[in-house]
């Protein structure tokens, strides 16, 4: 049968129109809703296991990152720094803001971070201490074989090797010195002092009523209460880097009183001492003077 082209022209429009889909039947939104009711349950199910597998990974990856973290924060040691002074006195401030003095010829050693329970830090030769208070964390001082504990305090520490003693003296608060040997512990308020003798390794208690003295260095002043002169030429000795030796011994016991606080240099001190007394100095070369009696 043929059609004229007029009549082919219908025929097709008829067809197509036959094969319209309503309006908005099949559109984005119910597409996706149709498929959604073809889902089986237990393809939604495996979907939500995925989704949970996923999160669970990334939580379990952070608790590695922040285990990662609390091991290197807490048990990894902190790389230690030390600062050393010679004939200098120099001001440190510590990584969590506590403030310390070191007297001429000191060196003090601290960790860049304090880590862990407890700040350790370690003293040779002399140091004035103010602590930051922080109870959690506990200051240590290791000073040859002495221990001092504080929380947050002032205090003076005095241990330098060729010292026969360590000496501890309090300012403030309270602190805690101890030695490694023993269980002993001496517990110090303001004004008392805990003196390490290295030769017997004894620790003693010691009320000190003149707590000035033993800071004076602070203000490159020297305060000597009725000190005998050994004690005295030691202290000289650690301030100037010098070594001085007393010839007599019946001299080492001489006691004296004095003070200087106006920057004398250490040939200008001894000459000041010996005025009027039996005893006089001799300059070997920079490095040594030796104390000899004499006859008035």
């Amino acid at each position: 049968m043929k059609y004229t082209e007029n009549e082919t022209d219908k025929v097709l429009e008829k067809l197509v129109s036959s094969t319209r889909s309503p309006r908005g039947r099949y559109s984005a939104a119910e597409s996706y809703k149709l498929l959604e009711k073809q889902l089986s349950h237990k393809n939604r199910r495996i979907i939500t296991r995925r989704i949970w597998g996923t999160v669970a990974s990334a939580a379990a990856i952070a608790l590695i990152c922040i285990a990662s973290w609390y091991a290197y924060e807490f048990l990894v040691p902190s790389s230690m720094q030390t600062i050393s002074t010679l004939a200098n006195r120099v001001e440190v401030t510590l990584p969590d803001g506590s403030e310390v003095m070191l007297n001429h010829f000191s060196s003090l050693s601290y960790p860049k971070r304090f880590k862990g329970n407890q700040r350790d830090v370690a003293l040779s030769g002399e140091a004035f201490f103010n602590v930051t208070k922080n109870p959690k964390q506990p200051f240590i001082v290791s000073a040859e074989m002495v221990k001092v504990q504080v929380l947050g305090t002032q205090f003076n520490i005095e241990a330098y090797h060729n010292n026969p003693e360590v000496k501890t003296t309090l300012i403030e608060g309270s602190v805690s010195v101890s030695i490694d040997s023993t269980t002993k512990q001496i517990v110090l308020h303001p004004n008392e002092s805990a003196i390490y003798n290295k030769n017997n390794k004894t620790l003693e208690f010691s009320l000190n009523n003149f707590t000035a003295a033993d800071i004076a260095w602070q203000n490159n002043a020297y305060i000597f209460d009725k000190q005998t002169l050994n004690d005295i030429t030691r202290k000289l000795s650690n301030s100037f880097g010098v070594n001085i030796e007393i010839e007599d011994e019946d001299l080492a016991s001489y006691r004296l009183t004095a003070k200087f606080n106006n920057n004398e240099t250490l040939e200008e001190i001894l000459s000041l001492l010996q005025t009027g007394r039996e005893f006089t100095f001799k300059k070997i070369d920079d490095k040594k003077i030796i104390i000899i009696k004499q006859l008035l």
